[in-house]
């Protein structure tokens, strides 16, 4: 984008191309978008970044090298405030502080509302204290504070957005919740990260649809980052699993299946080139025991190591010392159609490859396109027989239980 537009033409084009990309759908979203000075809150970096719908702007790295704050990507913050739905005269509580979003959820609540913004970082949210004055913006209550207990001295919350990758859903921010409140949350499931619309019901929540998304992990008390273990290692070759939820693997034994010559094992699916599987990873993770998700560099690809590249890994099945990943292949010469199917490496490569290829015909059959997953979030002691059918996966605070329209009755 060229740096010679003005401030507001660089906000109206932000908008045009938020609309376009369906990030923006509503009017207020996109006056609010229009009105906020996205430059104001990313000192240092270029406006043609600064106003670029998909970029994120690190503030602040780890130790060794991980982003561990920043100021989220315009596309995101539009689609969770489209998600959350911020109201004139609510009370809202942002956890995960930057500024900007604070900002957008400032505007949007006025006249008469309050919002919070808390990180667990001083530097963080000295950062957003001051460029939230500096912008106008002095009304927000910036707080320090590890988010996993929520902020308590100003709840109810009509409405909590969380900007960090969360694990779980500690009971600090149910219990912060107005009757009929809302939760916007990015929430790892089983490996896969969506950014969940969720309305409290009594004890408990349930969403009301989910969106594709990606954020720096949480910290503090609530902190669990996902295991990454190599099955291949050489320069600029890596081949890894990303593991969640305390999963364990023969590692040993993987590395010795990748090495092994794979099985192919193809659906007869095919999907259009365009046309996103967002849902059908979910699925995946869903219904299958031992799921984890394959990582591949691009030269890991091209030396053929692997079929996919892809840093934030696809779905896999691990089952002993064998794994088999999700894969396709174009079945026409211009490349705009492609088969579904899966690779698989070890003693078993051929089964467990059929497995995934059998639950790909399960989601094309009952799940595609119909209304996606619907998940319930219920305190840790929750019997059972409370729990919807579906596969429930036991989180340290919360019982997640994920169902698709075919496990309802």
């Amino acid at each position: 984008m060229s740096n010679t537009l003005s401030p507001q033409e660089l906000r109206e084009s932000l908008v045009k191309r938020l609309r376009d990309q369906n990030a923006i759908r509503t009017d207020r979203i996109a006056d609010v978008v229009a009105a906020v000075p996205r430059e104001a809150f990313t000192p240092g970096v270029s406006e043609a970044d600064a106003y670029d719908p998909g970029r994120a702007v690190v503030t602040k790295w780890d130790r060794d090298g991980l982003a561990i704050s920043s100021v989220s990507a315009a596309n995101i913050q539009a689609v969770m405030l489209e998600q959350g739905d911020p109201r004139p005269g609510e009370n809202v509580l942002e956890i995960g502080s930057g500024g900007m979003n604070a900002a957008y959820l400032a505007e949007l609540v006025a006249p008469g509302g309050t919002v919070t913004t808390l990180d667990i970082d001083p530097e963080v949210t000295d950062r957003a204290r001051r460029l939230l004055a500096d912008a106008g913006y002095d009304g927000v209550h910036v707080v320090t504070a590890d988010g996993e207990g929520g902020a308590p001295d100003r709840a109810p919350y009509d409405l909590i957005e969380v900007t960090v990758g969360a694990p779980d859903i500690p009971p600090a921010w149910i219990d912060q919740l107005a009757p009929a409140g809302r939760i916007v949350v990015p929430l790892r499931i089983r490996g896969l990260m969506r950014s969940f619309l969720l309305v409290r019901e009594g004890d408990h929540l349930v969403s009301r649809g989910y969106e594709l998304c990606g954020f720096v992990p949480m910290q503090g008390a609530g902190e669990q980052r996902e295991r990454l273990v190599l099955l291949h290692e050489a320069p600029k070759e890596e081949v890894g699993l990303r593991l969640d939820d305390g999963d364990q693997v023969d590692v040993d034994a993987l590395r010795a299946a990748l090495a092994s010559p794979r099985q192919e094992v193809w659906s007869g699916i095919t999907v259009g080139g365009e046309e996103p599987t967002h849902d059908l990873d979910l699925w995946l993770a869903t219904a299958l025991d031992g799921h984890a998700r394959l990582t591949a560099t691009v030269a890991a690809r091209d030396a053929g190591l692997v079929a996919s590249a892809s840093p934030l890994g696809v779905a896999t099945l691990v089952v002993g010392g064998t794994f088999a990943y999700r894969t396709v292949r174009a079945v026409d010469e211009t490349r705009t159609r492609f088969e579904l199917g899966a690779y698989g490496h070890g003693p078993a490569a051929s089964a467990a490859a059929s497995k995934l290829v059998d639950e790909i015909r399960t989601w094309d059959g009952a799940h595609r396109g119909g209304s996606g997953a619907r998940i319930e979030i219920h305190p840790a002691a929750t019997p059972d027989s409370r729990l919807p059918a579906g596969r429930v996966v036991d989180k340290t605070h919360t019982r997640i239980a994920i169902s698709w329209p075919g496990d309802r009755p």
